[in-house]
């Protein structure tokens, strides 16, 4: 497994005291990798060594291009147990879910391998005689990746495949909690024959790194994902230099339960929705607004189904539920845990789990009784933390879901055409879903939110495409001398 930075296709550690080490989560003692944390310095390097590749790369046809993010494909498809297994140990997530990433991740390359035969403009008429006018997408040059730790493969390929097929160049900031999984994903572009110096991996620290592809004036484009926080601060200043941004921030997402729902199917969703990942998902289902005349029926299963769950090393048989990825995040979550019984009723959980105390465990936790103004109902925990609130009807539902700053996914389940498509318009989310989970996204289609979620472009399918291209408009006058009014 490599470790540290891949600068000009080499793998490379800088001389800092700064060190990244990273853990298992599983186990808080077992020290993964430790190596010198790139710097500012490192940045420049890979800028620079981005933008000579570019002049060669943006010149590659598009489908010659994508020949290479499909052999990276196939590689990918034969090491899925590898990664998942890289994947499981350093973020958390079991066994089956770090697996499934790495699926998705496989996905996102497929699309776009395509995508090298669909990279077109558009034909449009002209107001004049004898002219052909339409446009052209174009790379932009080298473009800033900064990516979080909670999906450390699926998040990478959906920034870098689409970058690369469209004939820019990159330089990639994974997040230091999870840089293997990522470092995988250099390792199959390397292997599939992308020339050096089209894609760079800088593994630091945000306020050094990150903020050095974010500062730097050779990065033409750059697309963040991470906290609202970081993201607003990465916008104002990647923009304020004229650079293209994009960045996909916070949820606090609702599932709405009517009356008529399957009531089942609503204990599944939820479960999948706020429990799976060990709720560090930005679409995780952190809030459930229950019709009253079934919140008891479905509460009771919830807490039954929580309190089921095994919980442990994603890596072991059986388990159902992983750790929180690091002290830091350990230590927030339960803070919210503490919150939480001050606001509602703590009907299961609410604390970590003592006999697994080498790693970084907290109990799957329902909330009941939850304020539609509670802290817990409002702000992101990132943990698998769910809150039911109580609703009267749709209306009511819509005002407590909308009543929140993000606005990534949503899902109601009811069989009233009627008010599925009411909760469609009313509903204040980027993405929204009908008697399914809030989690989850495809590659063909746009992925992102509204509202504090989200700033600048979607992500994956053609809008992702779109991002990491400008426009140019052309006019061909094809008339042999008539004269023309070009006042237009």
């Amino acid at each position: 497994m490599h470790t540290g930075s891949y600068i000009d296709g080499a793998w490379y550690q800088p001389k800092n005291d700064r060190l990244i080490r990273n853990f298992n989560p599983a186990n808080s003692s077992e020290v993964i990798a430790e190596y010198p944390a790139a710097t500012a310095e490192c940045v420049a390097r890979a800028v620079a060594g981005a933008s000579e590749a570019f002049k060669t790369w943006s010149k590659v046809p598009a489908p010659e291009r994508a020949r290479v993010i499909w052999r990276a494909t196939e590689i990918a498809r034969g090491r899925v147990e590898e990664f998942g297994r890289t994947l499981t140990t350093e973020e958390g997530k079991i066994l089956a879910e770090g697996c499934g990433e790495i699926k998705k991740g496989i996905s996102v390359l497929e699309y776009y391998a395509g995508a090298g035969t669909r990279l077109a403009g558009r034909t449009l008429p002209a107001e004049g005689r004898d002219v052909f006018t339409y446009t052209l997408r174009r790379p932009l040059g080298v473009v800033g990746l900064i990516t979080p730790w909670n999906f450390p493969w699926a998040i990478p390929v959906w920034k870098v495949a689409p970058a690369l097929v469209a004939g820019n160049t990159c330089v990639l900031k994974p997040s230091e909690i999870t840089p293997n999984t990522a470092a995988h994903m250099v390792e199959i572009f390397e292997e599939a024959g992308l020339p050096k110096g089209c894609l760079q991996m800088v593994v630091g620290y945000g306020d050094d790194v990150g903020q050095a592809i974010v500062d730097h004036p050779d990065v033409k484009a750059i697309s963040f994902t991470g906290s609202t926080a970081t993201g607003h601060k990465v916008y104002a200043a990647a923009a304020s230099r004229g650079a293209k941004v994009t960045c996909e921030l916070g949820g606090k997402n609702a599932v709405i339960a009517l009356a008529d729902a399957d009531v089942d199917a609503v204990v599944a969703s939820v479960m999948n929705g706020a429990f799976g990942s060990t709720g560090q998902r930005c679409t995780a289902t952190s809030r459930l607004l229950v019709h009253e005349s079934i919140v008891g029926q479905v509460t009771e299963a919830l807490v039954a189904g929580a309190q089921a769950l095994k919980i442990g090393p994603g890596l072991s048989e059986g388990i159902q539920m992983g750790p929180i990825v690091d002290e830091q995040q350990f230590t927030s979550v339960l803070s919210y845990l503490e919150i939480g019984k001050s606001e509602a009723d703590c009907l299961t959980g609410g604390g970590k789990v003592e006999e697994l105390s080498e790693g970084y465990f907290v109990q799957p936790t329902v909330f009941g009784g939850v304020a539609p103004d509670a802290r817990i109902f409002q702000e992101e925990i990132f943990g698998p933390v769910l809150s039911i609130c109580t609703i009267k009807d749709l209306d009511e539902g819509l005002r407590y879901a909308n009543s929140v700053r993000y606005g990534l996914t949503s899902s109601v389940y009811t069989q009233d055409i009627y008010e599925a498509m009411r909760f469609v318009e009313g509903i204040e989310t980027g993405m929204v879903h009908v008697n399914e989970p809030t989690v989850g996204g495809e590659a063909q289609l746009p992925f992102g939110g509204i509202k504090d979620t989200g700033v600048g472009d979607k992500e994956m399918s053609s809008d992702g495409l779109n991002f990491f291209t400008e426009e140019k408009t052309v006019f061909i006058n094809f008339d042999r001398g008539t004269k023309r009014d070009f006042n237009r």
